[in-house]
Parts: structure tokens; C-alpha cells; sequence
């Protein structure tokens, strides 16, 4: 199973930065399918060649896995996995060439975002529904796309075509990019995946797929392939691709966004909405918060601002809300002490995930409203009861509020894409009840100035877990 990238980017040697791995160097590397070997066949100022190379062993592959009865006896023996570029290769990219698929390069870090002449030559690639494809899921992408097919037997071409292909693509793009298409499309034209698919593949799939596979015109055949054709977890993600990503989503946010600051806007909501929330986690002398739904970072940039909090980071199920918050926050500017504070990174709020499990405190601001109700129990077990944060802080509009902005409509919400909005006395009762199941005490402070009758725009509560 072999594949090779080469570039005559000027100079090519340039490769071997970007990819963190040295011309020169053969290296080999042990996986439970195999072997792995990453070498350069082709090193010079004009034109660099990196080759990643599979040994699969189907014997160990049996020794290391239940066995099948699915087929003839001796499939588990007799298959073309040692041969084809599949989830195999995927996973190798993905342990080898991390740094380069994540797009981090301390020796070139201005080529991580420059756009480079690229060829990858695959060979051989499965793909049962044909050539054409495979032209589908790749020229969309931008790129000039060579095949070669071949027969099942030269001798009896009556046979016809073998569903095997050496593929070459070319095209100008970041490597990083280009990465992310093949670790996605590879086990996609193959169908076929080494490993067992759940929820957290939906997570893989759009963190690697952000930011092209919404606008691709092939995104559910990709959606359904990548996922083992399972019903209920192609849902969650197309509707997360739809909801997040979809094409005019951007916008469509945007303008949503601009409606709710500019209704907000006379009373400086959202400044003190931040300042609340910072003295907050200053009261409690926290040290390592998360933002989750961080949008484009506006809390961030306050926290950054303070020392005192040694660990900050932010959480969107928008790969687009991320790109934005890194360039307003100039994160590639930033000096290496100070980046090494922060982190982003791509999530679900109604997704258990251990990267949450080591922040002493949370922050939700004006995000629980953005969730379906029934999306809410979901949320309240990934965050307290799988988490367990020292400190969780919740902000949410007050619906009572609404009849003092004077161009808001009688029942109309803040924002397009809110799914409801909460009294006082709605809030606390779900306040409660999650403190209680989930042992938390729960404090509440208005934000904004307060009503006599009506409260405050903006309603604040503070979770704190109970010592155990």
C-alpha cells in the first residue's frame, strides 16, 4: 500500500519542514496492522517525493482480532488489504503526519497557510462504484484528477475492469488541506472501515471535513460511506453539517448576530455580559477555563488579558467561528509563551468529551438557548455528570426582559436561531434541578440593569460542585 506527495514548491526540501519528517531519514514505525515505513525517494531543490508505505499483515490481523464468518473460510487470509489504500493508511496519516494534517510547522509556519504545487500518486485504490466516483469526490476539491484502471485478467479481457485504480492528483493547495481530503476520502472510496464507528467518528469527521465538506456536492455520499452507512449517527452529522456549515449559514448567522447586538446594543449587553463572567472566574481564583461555544472569541480575548489564568481555551461546533476567533485573536502572531496558554478546538456540546475533564471551570454564555429542549438533558449529563467541572457559569436571556427593546416584536426571540427563551422562574426551576441530580449548589446575579418588575436582560447562573 503506497502513497506519495511530491512538490516543486522552490525550495522542495521546504516538504520535509512542513511535514516534520527529514529527507534522508528512513523511518519505520510498528502498529497493530503492520508496519509502517516513511521515506523519500526523490530529495532535491527542484522536486521532493515523501512516500508513506503499509505493510499490512492479514495473519496478525486475524491473531489480533475475533474471528469472522462472514464469507468464505479463508477471507480472513485471502483479501486485498495489504494492497489498497483504505482506513489503514487514514489512521497512519493521522499518527505520523499529525502535526502536518493539523497544520503546525515550527520551522515554516507561513507555509502552513500558502498554497504549494501538490501530486499524490495512490496506488492502488479501491473503488466499487467506478471512476467516476472517485472524479466526484476529488475535482470538486479543485483537483486535476488522473486514473488508471486495469483489467481483472490481461489474458481474458472479456472479464472486464477490476474496482481497483492507481489514482495521481494535482493540484495548488495547502498541505494540510490536502491531508484532510485524503484522510476522509480514502476509506470512503473504500466503504470499508478497520475499526469500530460511533459517536466519535461524527466528531473526526467534521473536524477533518470543516470547512469543505458542507459545500461539497457529494457531502452525503461522503457522510454515509465515512460512517458505515449507520442511520442514526449520518443524521446527527449531516444535520450538525447543515445547521453549522451549510452553504449562506455564515451569513445567515451574521445577520442574526448583527440583529441581536443591535437590539442589545444601547445598553452594552454583551460588554457586561464578559466583565460579569471574567469577575466571576476571578472570584473564584480559577486557573483553567473553557469557553464552550465560544463563537468568535470574545470572552477569550478578555481572559487572555489576565495572567492569572494559566490555561485558557474555546470550544465550537463552527469550524468557521474557530478560523475567525484565531484571526481576531492573531493567533499566529502571538508569542509562543502566550499561545501556549490557549487552545481551540472543534466540539459538540451534546458529545461526551474527556478534552472537557481537565478545566477546573466552564463557561456557557448565551448558548443553552441555541439547543433544542430535548438536546438539554444531553448537555446537562456531557457537561455534569460525565465532566464534573469545579465551577460552571450560565448565561441566558431573560424573556421577561424582551417588552423593553423597542424592536423586538410582541413574542419574537433575541436571535433567529434561539429555540427559546426563559423567564426568571423557568431558568432557576432548570437550574435547580440540575444542581440537585447532579450534586452542584447554584447561585444567581443579574446582568445588565435591573427592572423592579421585570429583572435584569440577562440572567446569570453559577454552578458550583459540592466537595465529595
Amino acid at each position: 500500500m503506497l502513497l506519495t506527495i511530491s512538490t516543486t514548491h522552490q525550495p522542495a526540501t521546504d516538504l520535509g519542514y512542513l511535514l516534520h519528517k527529514r529527507p534522508g531519514q528512513v523511518q519505520s514505525f510498528d502498529f497493530s496492522f503492520g508496519k509502517a515505513h516513511i521515506f523519500y525517494p526523490e530529495v532535491s531543490a527542484e522536486k521532493c517525493t515523501i512516500a508513506l508505505l503499509l505493510e499490512v499483515d492479514p495473519i496478525g490481523l486475524v491473531r489480533n482480532h475475533h474471528r469472522s464468518s462472514a464469507g468464505f473460510a479463508l477471507k480472513q487470509y485471502v483479501n486485498d488489504r495489504p494492497y489498497v489504500a483504505s482506513s489503514y493508511m487514514s489512521v497512519s496519516i493521522a499518527k505520523l503526519l499529525g502535526s502536518a494534517l493539523n497544520g503546525k510547522s515550527k520551522e515554516r509556519p507561513e507555509l502552513v497557510e500558502k498554497k504549494i504545487p501538490l501530486v499524490v500518486s495512490i496506488c492502488a485504490l479501491p473503488c466499487q462504484r467506478g471512476e467516476q466516483f472517485v472524479r466526484q469526490l476529488f475535482e470538486p476539491l479543485g483537483y486535476k484528477t488522473t486514473i488508471t484502471s486495469f483489467l481483472l485478467d490481461e489474458k481474458f479481457p472479456g472479464w472486464g475492469h477490476s474496482p481497483y485504480f492507481k489514482v495521481q492528483l494535482e493540484g495548488e493547495t495547502r498541505l494540510k488541506d490536502l491531508l484532510t481530503h485524503l484522510y476522509v476520502l480514502i476509506p470512503v472510496l473504500d466503504d470499508e472501515k478497520h475499526y469500530w464507528v460511533g459517536d466519535a467518528e461524527i466528531d473526526k469527521l467534521l473536524h477533518h471535513g470543516g470547512g469543505w465538506l458542507s459545500c461539497h456536492p457529494m457531502k452525503e455520499e461522503i457522510t454515509r460511506a465515512y460512517l458505515k452507512h449507520q442511520r442514526s449517527l449520518i443524521s446527527d452529522a449531516l444535520l450538525r453539517l447543515t445547521e453549522e456549515d451549510g452553504p449562506g449559514a455564515e451569513k445567515k448567522e451574521q445577520l442574526y448576530a448583527s440583529k441581536e447586538g443591535n437590539i442589545e446594543k444601547d445598553i452594552s449587553l454583551r460588554e457586561q455580559r464578559l466583565s460579569a463572567v471574567a469577575g466571576v472566574l476571578k472570584e473564584v481564583q480559577a486557573k483553567r477555563v473553557i469557553d464552550l461555544g465560544c463563537g468568535e472569541g470574545h470572552l477569550l480575548r478578555v481572559l487572555l488579558e489576565d495572567r492569572s489564568f494559566q490555561e485558557i481555551a474555546g470550544m465550537d461546533v463552527s469550524y468557521k467561528s474557530l478560523e475567525k476567533t484565531k484571526y481576531k485573536l492573531r493567533f499566529d502572531q502571538m508569542a509562543p509563551m502566550q499561545k501556549a496558554r490557549i487552545r481551540l478546538f472543534q466540539g459538540s456540546l451534546v458529545y461526551r468529551d474527556k478534552r472537557l475533564d481537565t478545566f477546573d471551570a466552564v463557561t456557557v454564555m448565551e448558548v443553552i438557548e441555541h439547543l433544542d429542549p430535548h438536546r438539554l438533558a444531553t448537555f446537562e449529563r456531557v457537561l455534569f455528570e460525565f465532566s464534573k467541572p469545579k465551577l460552571v457559569v450560565v448565561t441566558t436571556p431573560n424573556s421577561e426582559y424582551n417588552v423593553k427593546f423597542k424592536t423586538l416584536a410582541a413574542g419574537e426571540f433575541r436571535h433567529k436561531d434561539h429555540r427559546f427563551e426563559w423567564t426568571r422562574a423557568e431558568f432557576k426551576k432548570w437550574a435547580e434541578d440540575v444542581g440537585k441530580r447532579n450534586q452542584y449548589t447554584v447561585a444567581y446575579r443579574p446582568i445588565g440593569a435591573e427592572d423592579a418588575s421585570l429583572g435584569a436582560p440577562t440572567q446569570m447562573a453559577v454552578f458550583t460542585r459540592l466537595s465529595t
